[in-house]
Parts: structure tokens; C-alpha cells; sequence
């Protein structure tokens, strides 16, 4: 599209049927009437003279359509959008989808004419995304979102008085997680809509036990619109409120509608064998047996407290592990070993989960500090040695469970550092004979090698995500493996009678869970169809027999328009496929290249999208020439990572390939969901530094001015809270050089919580309520309040949590103290800024809820690594500068270089008005 014959718009919407791991999850963002979007460079030069041109899009209808059958969901998103300006204008359908499931078709249709996505090998797709790219074109349809989510999006030129129905299609198997099934539609429409229906129909032939519905945003008014009828086998669920009651008020255009609509239900669980469901000769098993006693388990932790957990990752791994070890059952055994390039292991052997074992082990967890490298190999090795010499000293119950649960958040780097070598050695001492379970924190680790590594013994492996949830994510991953109810479970079918079988044999099935076979039958005789399961329990074996029987559908459900009899066909299929995925990361040479192919031979055959395939869509040719393919591909785990990594460390590309950021490409800040991850921070001399992860970007600027000033940083009036900062100076000016001003002292103040800090490089001033605490950096604190918590670690770090608010951190910069020119100085990081209210504002505080921008013209500079750009922010037109600060968080001494544009003159432009008027006249004043 051309910038000047068309304008682009973000149809924003959120919705979408979601399925977690025992979740189903998506949101659905469409949007128009936005014209600071980003577009070619030709565009954003046409920008201001096109902005008295009505951008008109109405958003017609949407409708999410789930469908259920015996836990395996089928959604069907449906958007219809009509330009209503008489130009055109790009038009762009997002939606949010859950990274384990499979995209299975994409349609536009537009004024009558269907465009349909198809499923392709990658190799093949590659080719017409390279072509697309070099062309100077977006390509890729998939960005990674969040933590589960995927981000699918196209955008579509639609000419005038037009209209364009986007249609997407994907489909998940729910699992099981701590008891029920989880199906979850985020909405964020930002506008009202005409035609809005979410719909979900769940049929379990099993029989629901419970079904329910609730929604983040519900009021009193929009409650009686959740409609659920729910009989023995059938559950309905529809919202569809009309455009009056989405609004806000009755003149608002704004809606009521943001937040997660969630669906809970498990089903009713009376045979021992399971649930054998058989349709089109197919059939699927699921087993998670009543009422069974749990077996002991012997766990050991093995901890990495090595530099790199410093701050908030030690407290949040100690913070999760004082809640697991409490919740331990009296016939568990466990161990604590921690390690950095030493291994420090808390007992020489397995200790009883007895409450004054317990509480002695959580005294020794509250005294883990980081320091030192990372000796994986020895740790690991050292808690396999524990268990399998307790076992030999038959310490350890005869019926338990041996696992070992490994916490790292780097690679190693002291002792054995090969990581092929790594994973044999442990794979040699295990030797089949416990389960490993590996848990990486954060994006520095090799998830690879964890993932291949958990899955050679018995084990899965899981990412801890770096955020104020972290601890809950620990302990979550715990609650899933807490109660084994059965080990070495085997899961048998006649051989006559079935062929092709997904996995039949499982280590565990734990409490809450739920194992699935499936498998296509030989003939459709099931005379002699019958179902045996074997494992071992706590007092004894268990075993079980039974006949397994067809459903009749037709009877069970009469008058239904039963849209998805193939459900077991495609259930079996998504499930091989997953498994075969799995076993290309394992095994053989020749093992890994069979798995591959067979995947791919089914991806193609049911038109998965997964990480063998994509789907391509070709777009309608337009005025400038024929339509672009666009590909969607299935991210992997290390793709996911690497653009979690790029998020925070964007590194900026060399001048000759550089391609100015379309406008096209991002959706604007004002619409994104902030998650904790974004960072704003000050430090340094002092330079400002705005991390936006959503647009793999930074923005900078510095602030010159004399020492003593006090600068506002950040204002809440809504929470009454205020951050200002005082700058101090060099002790002298350096021969040839100039003063150099850093933030010297910091006040906080949280009026409503009657809180009051004062941090200087020297100590910690605390005043609440009346009562005053000094505190020295010289030493090592946690104080925990009613309003607010603090973390102190002595000469380094300040955490400050304010209650159901944000979080600052205050890094302290010591300096040789006979140093000739510089002194210590401070660090301003704030972390869950999304928290604060819409009307925070600050030197920094005004960029908490987003900036929209857009940067172009890219041109060489004064030094050849940085070159110039214009920048259009805030109506105006700044040339700026690709250069870097430093971010300090993870390394307090050396620093991060974060790419970022660099604004000059104290920020003109950027910031609201000139950084003079956040000058006060006190550490408490306001502005």
C-alpha cells in the first residue's frame, strides 16, 4: 500500500477461546480510527498532510465460536470490519492464540471474493517469505507474545465503502491441570461492537461433574448476559451483550468490556479403567481413576544460587521454596542442595518431612545467598549420588517416587561446561531410575538442553518466567508434581485390534492430571475390544480390566448439529504429531529423522500449522501490483526465547540492511497490554532510558543540568505517589573534561499507605505510619509491611514493593573511595509500571502507559556505528541518534548496552514541555 493513496488502521479487539495447559487461551485485537501507526517510509512522510482525512472503520461483528468434544477444542474466530471512508485503508486483524496450539486454516473475504491460507512445508514457505522480505515487505503473520501466547496478524488493503471478514481456525487438546479443564477468552474491544458473541459449547459424553463461568470485568448490570445451561453431558455458554450495554455510559464510547471471560469444568470420574470414547474408527482413552491414595515421594533440590540469581531471583526462589517445603506431606523425603562453583548440600542424606525437619530446612532456605558460578554437572550428579544411596540403605520408602527438581537460571560455566557431556553423565547416573525435572529462570538459560535433558530421564522441563509472579510459577510447577497417585502406568489395547497408538506408557500420573492414549482401529469389531491398565501404587498394584464400547452420538445428543464427528481422527492426529515432535528432539540420528518426517507427512495431511509448517496467504493484488504472500509459522521454544532475549537486548542492525520499522508492523503503544517486563530507568549521568519489549526498541535521553537539582520522576495522583531525585556531582572537574551529574538521593512517597522513604548512597531513611527505621547499605534487610516490603542486599540493591502497586529498585554504584574525580552514586528502575493509574506522569512516569513513534530516513551520523534518524513522536519531528545505555540490573558493576534512539537536548521533544518544569524545591515537594 502506498502511504499516500491510504491510511493505516488496528482493528483492536480481544477474544478468543484459550486453552493453557489445562487452559485454553487467546485474544482477538481488532481496531480502527488510529493513524499514528507505522507504515513505509513514504507513508511517514505523508503522515501530517493526510491527518484531516476521516479514518472511518467499524468494527461490524465478532464472533468466537468454541467447541468442546471430550477435551479436545475446535475455535472458530470470525471478524467482519467495513470501511465506511471513501478511501482505502489497511485494515489489520490480530489475534492472540495459545502456543501449543495448532493454526488448521485462515480466510479473508472481501466484498464476496475468499482468500484461503495454505498449510505448506516450511522449507517450501521459506522461499516466498524471503522473496516477500527482500522485496521490502512484512512476511511473518507470528510473533511471540507473553508467555503462552502467540500473536497472529495480517493486514489487508480494503478499497472504499468495503468490507473484509477475517476467519481463523485452530485447535488444542485441553489438559488437565490440578483437577479441571480451563477455557479462557480474553476480550479487550476498546470499542463497542455491533454484532459481538462469544459462544462455547462443551460435549463430554464422560459427564460433567461441575461447569463454571466468570469474567474479570463483570458487572451487576452485564452478569445476567453469561447464559449457561449446563445438563449431564452437554454444557452452554454464550455472552452477546448489545452495543448499549457494552458501553461505559450511555454517551461513552468507551465499553466495560476489558478483561479474561473464563470457563472451569472437569467431568465426572466413576470407572476405575477411564473413559474410552470410539467415533469413525478412531478411538482415544482417557485415564485419571478416582479416589486413589497418594505415593511418598523423595525429592531432591538442587538450588543455583550462583551470581546471576542475585536480587529479586534468590528471594523469589526462596520465597517459592518455604512454601513448597511447608507443604510437603509427612511420609516425603527431601533434600536441599545448593550450589554456585561449590555444592553446599543441606543433609548428607534424605531427610523425613517431619514438621521439625521441615522447619529446620526452611531456616536453611532463608540463608541461601548468590554468589560464584555454575557447576550444573556436580550438583545434579551430587543429588542423583543422595538418592540412589539411600535407596541402596533402603532409607527411603520401597513404594515412593525418586525425582529430582534442578533450579537454574544460567549456563554452566565452572566444572563440566559441555553440555552434550552434561546430559550423558546424567542420563548414566539416573539410569531410568527417577524422574528429573528441570526448571530454567529467565532468558539467559539453554531451554534446549534443560528440555532434552528432563525428557531423557522421565522428566519435563519448564520456564520460570522473570516477573513479580515468579515465585507463584515455582510453586505451581510443584502443586502439578506434589501428589504422584501411580508410577510406570501401562496402558494396553488388544494387537489385533489397534494399530498406530500414541504413548502407552507413563512414568507417573499425578493427582489432577489426566493420561491420554489414542490410537486408529483395525476393523470396527469391538466384540473383543478390551481395555487393561497396570501400575504401581502406594499399598499395592493396580490393575484394571474392562470392555470398551462405542457412543452412540445421535442418541446421546439428538437434534444436535454435530459439526465435528472426525474429533478422534483429529485428536489422535494432534497428539501423534506432539509426541513425534517430542521424539525429534531425542534419541538416534536416524530415530530424530524418522520422527521428523512422519510429523511433517501428518502436519500436511491435516493441515497443521506446527514448527515443520506454515501457512501461506497470499493478499488480493491492489493499485501498486500483485498481493505479497504473508507465512505463519508455529514458533519454537528457543524462537520463543531469543525474541524474549531481543525484547530486552535489542541489538541494532548494521546501516547497509537496515529497513526503517513499518508502520505496519506494530500495533500502537496505546493499545498494548505493558506486561511486568518493561523496564524504565535512570542511571548514570543521568541518562533516561524507556525499554519498549512490544516494539523491540528503546528510547534515551540525558539530562544536564547543575548538581542539587531535584527532578519529579514520576507522579500518580490517582495513588498518591511520588518519586523525585536529587543529582549530586564529581568531586572535581577531570583535566580537559566537564561536570558530570548523577542521582545522588531519592524520595518516595506513598500518601494513601502513609509511607516515606529517603535513600541515600550512605543509608536508607523509612517512615510509616509514624515510626522510623534507618537502614545502612552496609547490611543485608528484608522487612516486610502491611503497605510495603523492602529488599535490601548490602551494597548493591533496594527493592521497594508498594502494596497491590509497583515496584521501584534502587541500585547503589560504589566507587573507589580515594577515587580523584567520581563518587557512588544511584540507580532508578521501575518494574510493574503498568500498575499505575492512566495519570502518572514524571520525567519518566509519563512513558509508563506507552509512546507511539515512528522513526524513518535512516542516514550515517558522526561516528560511523550511530547513525541519524527522524523521529516523528508527539506531532513534532526530532532527528535522533542509534546509540546505547547501560542497564545494570543484572550486572551491577559493568552494565548492559541496551540499543537505543537517543533523544539530544535534554529529551525536547519527547518529553511533555521542557525538563525544567520537573524542577522542585524539595526531596517531597510536588511540581
Amino acid at each position: 500500500m502506498s502511504g499516500l493513496q491510504g491510511v493505516g488502521l488496528l482493528l483492536l479487539w480481544g477474544s478468543a477461546c484459550l486453552l493453557l495447559p489445562g487452559l485454553a487461551r487467546g485474544a482477538l485485537v481488532i481496531s480502527g480510527g488510529h493513524e499514528a501507526l507505522q507504515e513505509t517510509r513514504g507513508a511517514a512522510i505523508s503522515l501530517q498532510k493526510r491527518s484531516t482525512r476521516e479514518a472511518t472503520v467499524e468494527v461490524h461483528s465478532v464472533k468466537v465460536d468454541c467447541t468442546v468434544t471430550s477435551r479436545f477444542a475446535h475455535t472458530v474466530t470470525t471478524s467482519k470490519a467495513l470501511n465506511k471512508a471513501n478511501f482505502s485503508q489497511e485494515i489489520f486483524f490480530e489475534m492472540e492464540l495459545p502456543k501449543t496450539a495448532f493454526i488448521v486454516n485462515f480466510s479473508m473475504e472481501i466484498d464476496g471474493e475468499v482468500y484461503v491460507g495454505e498449510v505448506k512445508e516450511k522449507e517450501k514457505a521459506k522461499k516466498q517469505y524471503e522473496q516477500a522480505v527482500s522485496s521490502g515487505q512484512t512476511a511473518g503473520l507470528v510473533k511471540a507474545s507473553g508467555r503462552k501466547m502467540e500473536k497472529f496478524s495480517v493486514s489487508v488493503n480494503i478499497a472504499a465503502e468495503s468490507n473484509v471478514t477475517f476467519i481463523l481456525t485452530y485447535e488444542e487438546l485441553l489438559q488437565r491441570k490440578l483437577g479441571q479443564y480451563e477455557i479462557l477468552t480474553r476480550l479487550k474491544p476498546k470499542q463497542p461492537v455491533h454484532e459481538f458473541q462469544i459462544v462455547t459449547n462443551i460435549y463430554e459424553p464422560q459427564g460433567l461433574s461441575f461447569v463454571d463461568a466468570h469474567a474479570t470485568f463483570l458487572s451487576n448490570e452485564l452478569l445476567p448476559l453469561v447464559e449457561k445451561t449446563v445438563t449431564d453431558n452437554k454444557a452452554h455458554i454464550s455472552f452477546s451483550p448489545t452495543m448499549e450495554q457494552q458501553r461505559e455510559c450511555p454517551a461513552c464510547d468507551g465499553t466495560l468490556i476489558d478483561g479474561d471471560f473464563v470457563i472451569k469444568y472437569d467431568v465426572k470420574r466413576a470407572k476405575s479403567f477411564g473413559d474410552v470414547q470410539i467415533v469413525n474408527g478412531y478411538f482415544v482413552h482417557f485415564f485419571a481413576p478416582p479416589d486413589l491414595p497418594r505415593v511418598p515421594k523423595n525429592v531432591v533440590f538442587v538450588i543455583d544460587r550462583s551470581g546471576s540469581m542475585w536480587g529479586m531471583k534468590i528471594q523469589q526462589t526462596r520465597e517459592a521454596l518455604l512454601a513448597i517445603l511447608e507443604d510437603l506431606d509427612e511420609e516425603d523425603h527431601f533434600a536441599l542442595i545448593q550450589f554456585d562453583d561449590q555444592i553446599q548440600p543441606w543433609r548428607e542424606s534424605l531427610t523425613k518431612a517431619t514438621k521439625e525437619n521441615v522447619a529446620e530446612g526452611m531456616a536453611y532456605v532463608r540463608n541461601i545467598m548468590d554468589h560464584g558460578g555454575t557447576n550444573i554437572n556436580g550438583a545434579v550428579l551430587r543429588g542423583v549420588e543422595m538418592l540412589v544411596k539411600d535407596r541402596q540403605e533402603k532409607k527411603l520408602p520401597e513404594r515412593s517416587v525418586d525425582m529430582i527438581i534442578l533450579l537454574t537460571d544460567g549456563m554452566p560455566n565452572t566444572g563440566e561446561t559441555h553440555l552434550p557431556t552434561i546430559q550423558t553423565n546424567v542420563h548414566s547416573a539416573i539410569g531410568g531410575n527417577m524422574s528429573m525435572f528441570c526448571l530454567g529462570f529467565g532468558n539467559d538459560v539453554d531451554y534446549s538442553f534443560l528440555d532434552v535433558m528432563s525428557k531423557q530421564n522421565k522428566g519435563v522441563a519448564r520456564r520460570i518466567f522473570e516477573g513479580s509472579d515468579a515465585a507463584v510459577q515455582l510453586q505451581g510447577f510443584y502443586q502439578e508434581v506434589a501428589s504422584p497417585l501411580l508410577s510406570e502406568v501401562d496402558l494396553r489395547y488388544p494387537d489385533n485390534a489397534v494399530d498406530s497408538l500414541t504413548t502407552n506408557h507413563y512414568t507417573q500420573l499425578y493427582n489432577g492430571s489426566e493420561i491420554v492414549v489414542a490410537g486408529r482401529l483395525m476393523d470396527n469389531n469391538l466384540d473383543n475390544f478390551i481395555v487393561e491398565v497396570f501400575g504401581q501404587g502406594f499399598e499395592e498394584d493396580f490393575k484394571v480390566q474392562a470392555q470398551a464400547s462405542a457412543v452412540d452420538w445421535d442418541v446421546m445428543y439428538p437434534n444436535e448439529e454435530y459439526i465435528f464427528g472426525d474429533f478422534t481422527e483429529r485428536l489422535w492426529a494432534y497428539l501423534t504429531i506432539q509426541q513425534l515432535l517430542e521424539q525429534s528432539k531425542t534419541g538416534s540420528p536416524d530415530d530424530k529423522a524418522n520422527a521428523t518426517a512422519k510429523a511433517l507427512q501428518m502436519s500436511l495431511e491435516y493441515s497443521f500449522v506446527t514448527t515443520l509448517t506454515s501457512m501461506v496467504v497470499t493478499k488480493p493484488e491492489t493499485e501498486d501490483g500483485p498481493g505479497s504472500p504473508l507465512v505463519a509459522d508455529k514458533l519454537t521454544e528457543d524462537q520463543r526465547q531469543q525474541s524474549e532475549r531481543t525484547s530486552h537486548r535489542y541489538a541494532p542492525p548494521s546501516f547497509a540492511a537496515y529497513s526503517p520499522p513499518s508502520f505496519a508492523a506494530y500495533p500502537p503503544p496505546s493499545f498494548a497490554a505493558y506486561p511486568a517486563s518493561h523496564t524504565y530507568l535512570v542511571d548514570g549521568d543521568p541518562h533516561f532510558l524507556i525499554e519498549l519489549p512490544d516494539r523491540h526498541d528503546a528510547l534515551c535521553f540525558n539530562i544536564d543540568d547543575k548538581p542539587g537539582t531535584i527532578f519529579n520522576l514520576v507522579r500518580d495522583p490517582t495513588q498518591d505517589i511520588l518519586v523525585n531525585g536529587q543529582t549530586i556531582g564529581d568531586k572535581k572537574i577531570a583535566p580537559g573534561g566537564k561536570i558530570h551529574t548523577y542521582f545522588g538521593r531519592f524520595g518516595i512517597v506513598h500518601q494513601t499507605l502513609g509511607v516515606r522513604l529517603e535513600v541515600s548512597t550512605k543509608d536508607i531513611t523509612v517512615l510509616q505510619d509514624g515510626t522510623q527505621v534507618k537502614l545502612l547499605w552496609s547490611d543485608s534487610a528484608s522487612v516486610k509491611g502491611p503497605n510495603m516490603d523492602l529488599l535490601l542486599t548490602k551494597d548493591r540493591s533496594l527493592t521497594v514493593s508498594l502494596k497491590d502497586s509497583v515496584k521501584f529498585v534502587i541500585l547503589l554504584h560504589k566507587v573507589w573511595a580515594k577515587h580523584p574525580y567520581h563518587q557512588d552514586y544511584l540507580g532508578f528502575y521501575t518494574l510493574d509500571s503498568h500498575l499505575l493509574s492512566p495519570s502518572v506522569h514524571g520525567l519518566l512516569g509519563q512513558f509508563y502507559h506507552g509512546i507511539e513513534y515512528e522513526v524513518s530516513d535512516l542516514r550515517p551520523g558522526e561516528v560511523t556505528e550511530k547513525p541519524d534518524a527522524t523521529m516523528y513522536v508527539k506531532g513534532q519531528e526530532l532527528n535522533v541518534t542509534r546509540g546505547w545505555q547501560r542497564d545494570f540490573r543484572r550486572d551491577v558493576k559493568n552494565g548492559e548496552n541496551v540499543p537505543c534512539w537517543f533523544v539530544h537536548s535534554n529529551g525536547t521533544g519527547l518529553i511533555d514541555g521542557d525538563a525544567t518544569d520537573y524542577v522542585v524545591s524539595g526531596l517531597f515537594k510536588r511540581v
